[in-house]
C-alpha cells in the first residue's frame, strides 16, 4: 500500500493521466487486434511505464528499456525487422545498461531519483552526427544483406534509434526528441506489417503511444533543465 501511495505521489495528476491513458489504449489495441499473444501486451506496457520514468529522468526508466529491447527484439524477428532485432538486442539494449550507469553515476543535487542534465558541446554534437551516418550506412549493407523488410524506412529507423541512445547515454533533453522521430518510423513500419496481418496493429498503437510519451518527456526535460540552471545559479550567487 505504501509503495501504491508513493507511486502516486512521485508523478503529477498529469503524468498519472497519461501513464493511465496509455495503458487503457494499449490494453484495448491488445484485446481487439492480438488477444493471442500476450508477449506484446507485456512488452507494451513495460515499454510505456519505462518511458514514463524516463520522461522523470528516473534511472528506474532505464532498468525496464532493458527487459522492453530484449522483447521488442523477440517481435522483431518473427516478421523479419530484422533491422529492429538488431538495432534493440545489439543496440538500444546495452546502450540503456550504459545509460542506467551513466544516470546513477549523474545524480541530480545527490537526488537518485533524478539524473543531471547534460548540454553537448558543437564538437561533440558534429561528432554525433559522424557516428550517426558511419552507423546507418553500415547498417544498410548488413540489412540489405538479410533481406530485411521494408528496407528503407528500417534504416532510417537505425539512425534515429542511434541518434536516440547516444543522447540518452549523454544525459540530453534531445534523446525524448530522437526517439518520438523514430516512434514516427515505426509507426509507419508496424502499419505496413499490419496490412499483411492485422495482428501487428497493436504494436503500431503502442508507438503511437510511445510518441505522446516521448513528446512529454522532451518538453518535461527542458522544464527540468531550465529548473536545474536555475537553482545552480541561485546556489551560485549564495556562495
Amino acid at each position: 500500500m505504501n509503495l501504491i501511495k508513493r507511486f502516486i505521489s512521485y508523478f503529477t495528476l498529469w503524468e498519472r493521466m497519461l501513464w493511465l491513458s496509455s495503458i487503457a489504449l494499449i490494453t484495448c489495441s491488445f484485446l481487439i487486434f492480438r488477444g493471442s499473444d500476450p508477449v506484446s501486451f507485456i512488452a507494451s506496457l513495460i515499454g510505456v511505464t519505462a518511458l514514463i520514468f524516463c520522461a522523470k529522468g528516473n534511472p528506474f526508466g532505464q532498468c525496464l528499456m532493458v527487459v522492453f529491447s530484449l522483447i521488442y527484439g523477440a517481435i522483431s524477428y518473427g516478421f523479419a525487422y530484422y533491422g529492429e532485432m538488431i538495432t534493440y538486442l545489439g543496440m538500444s539494449g546495452p546502450m540503456a545498461v550504459l545509460a542506467l550507469i551513466s544516470w546513477l553515476r549523474n545524480p541530480y543535487a545527490g537526488n537518485r531519483s533524478e539524473v543531471k542534465i547534460n548540454r553537448l558541446s558543437r564538437r561533440e554534437t558534429v561528432f554525433m552526427a559522424l557516428l550517426v551516418t558511419a552507423v546507418t550506412v553500415a547498417f544498410y549493407f548488413i540489412l540489405d544483406y538479410f533481406n530485411t523488410a521494408n528496407l528503407y524506412p528500417s534504416t532510417v529507423s537505425i539512425a534515429t534509434s542511434f541518434a536516440a541512445v547516444y543522447l540518452t547515454f549523454r544525459r540530453s533533453p534531445y534523446f525524448a526528441l530522437w526517439y518520438a522521430i523514430n516512434d514516427v518510423v515505426l509507426i509507419l513500419l508496424w502499419t505496413l506489417a499490419a496490412m499483411e496481418d492485422i495482428s501487428y496493429v497493436s504494436v503500431t498503437v503502442c508507438f503511437a503511444v510511445f510518441l505522446l510519451n516521448d513528446l512529454y518527456g522532451f518538453f518535461n526535460w527542458l522544464r527540468m533543465e531550465k529548473l536545474q540552471r536555475q537553482a545552480e545559479h541561485t546556489d551560485g550567487l549564495a556562495t
